[in-house]
């Protein structure tokens, strides 16, 4: 576990940043986010400032949905996808995107650079949450990916699901990684190279699902609604939608002990894996001792067309 180091404690209340040539207002910057812990607005922007180098090639090009606790983690919250273009500075980028449910365009806020990320967490944004496609290729997600989701179970059932997920990934010589969710569950990744649509990738994922809970039918299950996944590790693999949002790698999470979704080595996968280990105050020092773990998620391509035509061809039997 990395050595736990204090993040400067700002003083101001209203402070300014240069980033990119901008001039970023910050506001409230003593304003109490994590009560228990005394962990201020100031802190958070802080710790994404310290990050922002290793966290920003995972939400280039993005789009992001802003989920925003101006009063901390015991506060309200809101979710917010579609900006004010009018309001917002000149120099923050958005795309609009199409919503079928409302048929009006949606701005969403794209996140490339600094004055950008410290913006965002300025509005209240605790947590960073991209999708998982690109705006060049919105359709084609970089990667598939299973949220390991605990419903009254220990966490050592999520450890073994994903070491059973893993285990199967490399039966067909499919590439995987591993991060907390910095709630209570795992995250797994599997690089693909945006070469496949959702459609394709939520298959692909629904199969590893079936067979993980085939594995383990005693402490998976693949059935959405929560009253029916009692004592149970929640495989998700809906996830997979154009729309959809996951944590980003090293979000900062609206949780007790200000946890961080921190990617990890597989060989941390096991019994005395915990999710507090990893939070704003040691994920600087953890970084500069192990780098980016993260990384191959960006460059690998796993090629999934055979596995995903045999896949194909047992659904197509299946329906016969």
């Amino acid at each position: 576990m990395a050595t736990k180091t204090k993040i400067n404690n700002t003083q101001e209340n209203e402070r300014s940043m240069k980033l990119n040539g901008k001039n970023v207002p910050l506001s409230n910057q003593q304003k109490i986010y994590w009560p228990d812990e005394k962990i201020t607005k100031g802190e958070l922007i802080d710790y994404y400032m310290g990050v922002a180098s290793t966290l920003l090639p995972y939400l280039k090009d993005r789009p992001l949905s802003l989920h925003r606790f101006p009063n901390g983690i015991k506060g309200s919250s809101f979710y917010q996808k579609d900006l004010d273009v009018e309001t917002i500075p000149a120099w923050i980028k958005t795309v609009p995107l199409h919503a079928s449910s409302t048929g009006k365009d949606v701005d969403y806020l794209v996140c490339n650079n600094e004055a950008t990320l410290a913006y965002m967490v300025n509005l209240g944004c605790i947590e960073v949450n991209p999708w998982l496609s690109r705006t060049s290729r919105l359709d084609q997600p970089d990667y598939v990916v299973m949220d390991l989701d605990p419903e009254a179970i220990s966490f050592n059932a999520v450890v073994e699901t994903a070491l059973c997920i893993k285990e199967i990934l490399d039966g067909m010589k499919v590439s995987a990684y591993c991060k907390t969710s910095g709630a209570s569950g795992l995250h797994i990744y599997i690089p693909t190279g945006a070469k496949y649509a959702y459609e394709t990738c939520r298959l692909f994922a629904e199969y590893i699902a079936r067979q993980t809970h085939q594995q383990l039918p005693g402490i998976t299950s693949i059935v959405r609604a929560k009253s029916q996944r009692k004592k149970k590790v929640y495989v998700d693999y809906l996830q997979n939608s154009r729309g959809q949002t996951v944590a980003a790698p090293y979000s900062v999470r609206p949780q007790p002990g200000a946890t961080v979704s921190a990617p990890l080595e597989w060989k941390e996968v096991n019994e005395r894996l915990r999710i507090a280990d990893f939070n704003i105050r040691n994920m600087l020092t953890r970084i500069a001792d192990k780098g980016d773990l993260w990384q191959p998620v960006q460059r690998e391509k796993n090629d999934l067309k055979k596995v995903i035509q045999q896949i194909e061809k047992l659904a197509k039997a299946e329906m016969e």
